[in-house]
């Protein structure tokens, strides 16, 4: 481009009485120091009667850099998307711009209300609801992993100095520290954990960890499973009392191909081998509940899953009438690594050499699913 003759434009702009000018990176290829310079020119060509915006896009996964490198050099306004939403790479994301300024500047700027950047997690998620996107859990700032902890020795030092792993305390946006579980887990990890749950014996704490490890080895994963490690650490406090026992289960899938309307005889047009006109899943279980009762029923759903879930419903929404406002927001599916030998080499407590397991449909699998209460949007 012709710097001469964009310095040209802007100074017509200037005089014509514009009060606001945008300089756009729009192919996002510039670099920080580049914008900075430029910018600069730009304010130094318009004067301070004029205000200098900035819109960036992150091709080079610089937007927010680039906008703050103009805000240094004097651009009084950035143009951006919450969580940097947008076209190819995105635009330069307001959040992650805001926090750097509001809490990064030593004061310098006045961009949000003292009591608005406590809420900027808060903000980013309800973007991401409404736009039905999957929050980015590596968010700097706003993501649930920004002020997550993992192996054992971290935790130990989150514990003692938490600025040592921590630009800055997480409820100052918003946000919350997570420590993880893991095979990587050591004591202070588990222990950070357990104390949420009331655990103080430090034997309980062994046992947790030793859990934990084992039953990794054998595929689960308890690092976005919440509410299945608080049944572990239940467990090893041997106060877990079941909700129900489940007797049996059993799953049937049927489908038929084309049928003659009106009739119970096959027509031979079907459009390929796959082709159903009816497909049906029903499930029946039967249930013993902490009373002594016992639920036996049955129910119909699309695909098996649904049937399952239809007839658990039907034989414990009775007792439990909450589960009403318990609803699926999501699930994760996933082929599995185990240890050589498959799950019993794991049970024996042998240090096995991890391989792929290539078994196609009969592989091991693990299943994160994800629940809210419509109640409490939890």
């Amino acid at each position: 481009a012709n710097e001469q003759h964009a310095l040209a434009t802007l100074r017509a702009a200037a005089a014509a009485g514009a009060e606001s000018i945008a300089l756009c990176d729009t192919n996002g290829g510039t670099m920080p120091a580049e914008v900075e310079r430029l910018v600069r020119v730009a304010v130094e060509a318009v004067g301070p009667a004029v205000s200098v915006q900035v819109h960036c896009h992150n091709d080079c996964a610089l937007a927010v850099a680039n906008s703050l490198a103009a805000v240094s050099a004097g651009a009084s306004v950035v143009q951006g998307t919450i969580n940097g939403i947008g076209e190819r790479c995105g635009n330069a994301d307001l959040v992650s711009i805001a926090a750097c300024l509001a809490l990064k500047s030593g004061g310098a700027y006045s961009l949000l209300t003292p009591q608005s950047v406590p809420r900027l997690t808060e903000l980013s998620r309800y973007v991401d609801d409404v736009a039905n996107l999957t929050p980015n859990n590596g968010a700097p700032f706003v993501g649930r992993s920004a002020f997550a902890h993992k192996g054992g020795m971290h935790a130990h030092a989150m514990a003692l100095a938490p600025e040592s792993y921590e630009h800055l305390p997480p409820d100052t946006v918003g946000n919350t520290r997570r420590v993880l579980v893991s095979e990587l887990s050591g004591k202070s990890n588990i222990a950070a954990l357990t104390s949420t749950h009331g655990v103080v014996d430090s034997e309980v704490t062994k046992a947790v960890l030793a859990e934990v490890q084992r039953r990794e080895a054998l595929g689960y994963q308890y690092e976005a499973a919440d509410a299945s490690f608080a049944l572990v650490v239940s467990k090893a406090m041997r106060n877990f009392t079941p909700h129900f026992k489940r007797i049996r289960y059993q799953v049937e899938v049927s489908g038929y191909g084309s049928i003659r309307h009106g009739s119970n005889t096959y027509a031979r047009s079907a459009v390929d081998a796959s082709h159903m006109e009816y497909e049906r899943s029903e499930a029946t279980v039967k249930l013993a509940l902490p009373g002594g009762g016992y639920m036996h029923e049955v129910a119909e759903g699309n695909g098996p899953v649904a049937a399952l879930d239809a007839a658990l419903r039907k034989a414990l929404e009775p007792t439990y009438p909450n589960l009403q406002d318990l609803h699926l927001t999501d699930y994760k599916v996933r082929v599995v690594r185990l240890p050589e030998g498959g799950a019993a080499g794991a049970e024996g407590g042998g240090a096995a050499p991890l391989h792929t397991v290539i078994a196609g449909t009969a592989s091991a699998i693990r299943v994160i699913i994800d629940s809210r209460d419509r109640a409490t949007a939890e």
